[in-house]
């Protein structure tokens, strides 16, 4: 993978992960629904998945630079 794309593609899955983690936990925290109509527990559970593997694709791509 060429360094640029890497950067760039890197930055954005760990900005996305990292803003999706905090807000999932800001949501949790404060007891209000992260997604409306689907079980909390459920949606929380989902989100925080989705942060992880954003955060992980991120460090996957900055490992390749």
């Amino acid at each position: 993978m060429e360094t640029g794309p890497a950067i760039f593609a890197g930055a954005v899955f760990v900005l996305f992960g990292g803003g999706l983690l905090m807000w999932t936990a800001a949501r949790v925290r404060q007891r209000e629904p992260v997604a409306h109509g689907v079980s909390p527990v459920a949606s929380a559970t989902l989100a925080g998945l989705a942060a992880v593997v954003a955060l992980g694709l991120g460090a996957w791509c900055l490992t390749r630079i």
